[in-house]
């Protein structure tokens, strides 16, 4: 969970520069949420979860740099990644990790 928080918090900025009619940096940070992705799809722990990880690399880049064919907007690449945004916060807050 933490390593698509981390994921998400790049897409976020990505966002936040696209928005802003910024495409290089845009692009940047979109590269380095790319980066933590294909470490996470290489990981042999998320092997169950390969199908997800792969279509989430793949919508990502049809909204950021194709013809956005899955219909993704802002607010649901928020949504999407808010949650393991959120279940990391709680999870170190159970455990007293800061």
């Amino acid at each position: 969970m933490e390593q698509l928080g981390n994921v998400g918090s790049e897409v976020e900025r990505a966002l936040r520069w696209a928005a802003k009619d910024e495409p290089g940096p845009s692009r940047e940070t979109l590269w380095r949420g790319l980066e933590l992705l294909d470490l996470t799809i290489a990981d042999p722990k998320h092997r169950g979860r390969l199908r997800e990880l792969t279509r989430l690399r793949e919508v990502l880049l049809d909204y950021f740099l194709g013809e956005n064919q899955y219909g993704s907007t802002a607010d649901s690449w928020r949504r999407y990644f808010l949650a393991f945004g959120m279940a990391v916060a709680l999870e170190k807050e159970s455990t007293g990790r800061s």
